[in-house]
């Protein structure tokens, strides 16, 4: 047989995970923009704002002082100190560097967890709706996702019963948790968390905590896991609150004496996070006061959606507690929120994510809208959707 007759080659069951819908959206509103449109983007969680100009700076001066070279597994040790200053500072509770582990964003830090934690084949439970890529990437590491369908009376956010529940039902190895959460905005103050985490640990469970919107909070302060427990694993990234989505850097608070485990494991998945990336992560703590008035941006345009998209007729949504998301119930409208999403893209040019993404249960009923954008793409936004609506 020659060569070119064999079978194409075939990729790994391990990759056959779904998409992440909103780079689908993200393609098709870069489509019309090519085109010549102008797309209102709701879709992605990214802010319009930069990075703060001490973290601009940090990495320009050092880019331009010559060679950037690999730096420790776990961090450079200055970044890593201050990251550990950062938990006394916000939320009055020290934190020793050894056990931060800087990372290729939160991503990097999901890998990292989910392969120090888990076994192929254990089973981690999920809040659904929840972020798409922890499902996909326990999937793609052999462990089983089980999503755990959330009600509005708990804030959309898992409870020591439904947790007790679906460790009867089938024993768990471990759960995730987020707050302020993706894609619903909802938060759990900390009596909600620590009684959670209670549970968790009577269970057995491993329990990490996605902490990425922290700094993003409006309804009430952010309860951090490492105020209640050493044993968490927490990861958060300086993607959302400081505006540095692009740099990839992130970091992990993990329990005393794990760090050799995600050192070990970051040798030989990546070496190190890019130098630039971190230098310039240190240099954003200088910078808050920047990024608190980005903060304050996005709380106006928190209050131009929740007062103007009811008044177009997009009345039902969930409590806008934190991040930049507002998720929305569109069952009135339609019984297929990702073919609404695409009807709404096609015709004002407003993009937005379909809960599908987030939700496989009740998903079809939801869209989420990101105002991490400006205030006057808000503004213009609600209009859209209002002309739209009237014309459904």
């Amino acid at each position: 047989m020659s060569l070119r007759s064999k079978p194409p080659f075939s990729p790994a069951a391990r990759s056959q995970v779904a998409p992440f819908i909103v780079m689908d959206v993200m393609a098709h509103a870069a489509r019309i923009e090519s085109a010549g449109g102008r797309v209102i983007h709701m879709e992605v969680g990214q802010p319009a704002a930069p990075a703060p100009l001490t973290a601009r700076r940090a990495a320009a001066a050092a880019l331009e002082a010559g060679q950037v070279g690999y730096t420790a597994a776990l961090g450079i040790p200055t970044l890593r100190a201050r990251i550990a200053r950062h938990y006394g500072e916000v939320h009055g509770t020290a934190v020793d560097p050894e056990r931060i582990v800087v990372t290729n964003g939160s991503s990097g830090g999901f890998i990292l967890a989910f392969l120090a934690l888990f076994e192929p084949g254990d089973r981690v439970a999920i809040a659904a709706p929840g972020y798409p890529p922890y499902r996909h990437v326990l999937s793609a590491l052999g462990c089983e996702p089980v999503l755990i369908e959330t009600r509005a009376e708990d804030r959309f956010a898992l409870t020591p019963e439904t947790l007790l529940a679906a460790h009867r039902q089938k024993p768990l190895k471990g759960v995730l948790v987020a707050s302020p959460a993706n894609p619903t905005g909802t938060m759990m103050d900390r009596p909600a968390l620590a009684a959670l985490m209670d549970c968790a640990k009577d269970l057995g469970l491993r329990f990490v905590s996605d902490e990425i919107y922290h700094g993003l909070d409006y309804a009430f302060p952010a309860v951090s896991a490492v105020e209640l427990s050493e044993e968490a694993v927490v990861i958060n990234s300086f993607s959302k609150y400081f505006c540095m989505t692009g740099w990839r850097v992130g970091w992990m608070v993990v329990p005393p004496g794990f760090s050799r485990t995600m050192e070990r494991l970051q040798q030989n998945l990546s070496i190190s996070v890019p130098t630039l990336s971190q230098i310039a992560a240190e240099a954003a703590f200088d910078g808050r006061a920047e990024m608190d008035a980005v903060k304050h941006g996005y709380e106006v345009n928190r209050r131009i959606l929740t007062e103007g998209l009811p008044r177009v007729g997009l009345d039902h949504f969930l409590p806008v507690d934190g991040a930049f998301y507002l998720y929305a119930d569109v069952s009135r409208f339609t019984g297929d929120s990702a073919a609404f999403a695409t009807r709404l893209l096609d015709a004002v040019h407003v993009a937005v994510t379909p809960g599908v993404d987030f939700d496989p249960f009740r998903g079809k009923q939801f869209l989420r809208f990101s105002y991490a954008g400006s205030e006057a793409d808000m503004r213009e936004a609600v209009e859209r959707i209002g002309r739209f609506l009237a014309a459904e």
